[in-house]
């Protein structure tokens, strides 16, 4: 039990400082000055229309519902009591990492970085950087995904069936793409540059290939999980213990 306890605790204290860092992002991102030479983030549907932005907002909330879960696990003392919301907590907490804030926060950190090698001009526009910090463009894509492996690594998480996990990270996706589809047909404004530059059936393949890419890291996070634990199942705090 106290073994149990002191891995509530050392993951509180993690989870803690992680929900300060992108709350801190948060704040920073939504503080910078808009310009008439970037205008985005109050036309039509604001900073919401970018992925980037909507997954910072799910890696706050997910990090802040871990701080929670600590919180509530460890002010809980008996067993029985346990069985009630921090149980609760614990499946609401692994649904959405392994359904949302993994695979969309490595497909964030991964297409941006993929399209920037490219070609920055069409994700990431050079004047950009006269806009947005450097520290705060790799807040925003590039730490995320040390951040997603600590959280794999300090926590077993248990994964929904494959089916149940795959359309539920698709249904995401299709709802992010008619929303994009939606902004683009209200103010004629494409979220990224580089879709003004495909022909309709090059749009097609572009936006098909992206939503599928997320099925494949959906299951990079599953098989991480498995190598980790040797155990597809579980949740709580602490590591994961393997199969013998």
């Amino acid at each position: 039990m106290a073994a149990m306890g002191m891995g509530w605790r050392s993951c509180f204290c993690v989870h803690l400082a992680i929900f300060g860092w992108y709350v801190f992002t948060v704040w920073s991102n939504c503080s910078l000055e808009i310009t008439d030479r970037h205008p985005g983030a109050r036309t039509y549907g604001g900073r919401w229309k970018y992925l980037t932005f909507i997954n910072l907002v799910m890696q706050t909330v997910f990090f802040g519902l871990c701080v929670v879960t600590d919180v509530v696990h460890m002010a809980v003392s008996t067993k029985a009591a346990r069985s009630g919301l921090p149980s609760l907590l614990i499946r609401t907490r692994d649904y959405i990492f392994t359904v949302l804030a993994f695979p969309i926060g490595m497909f964030v950190f991964a297409s941006f970085w993929s399209i920037y090698t490219y070609n920055r001009e069409l994700v990431y526009p050079k004047f950009l950087d006269d806009i947005i910090p450097t520290w705060l463009n790799h807040a925003l894509h590039t730490v995320i995904m040390p951040l997603l492996l600590v959280q794999m690594y300090l926590q077993v998480h248990k994964y929904p069936s494959r089916a149940k996990g795959i359309l539920s990270l698709a249904l995401f996706a299709a709802l992010y793409l008619t929303w994009v589809l939606w902004v683009h047909h209200v103010s004629g404004i494409w979220v990224y540059p580089i879709m003004s530059h495909l022909s309709p059936v090059g749009l097609v393949v572009f936006l098909g290939v992206a939503s599928l890419s997320m099925a494949p890291l959906y299951l990079l996070g599953e098989k991480m999980h498995q190598l980790k634990c040797g155990t597809s199942g579980g949740g709580g705090g602490g590591k994961g213990k393997k199969k013998k």
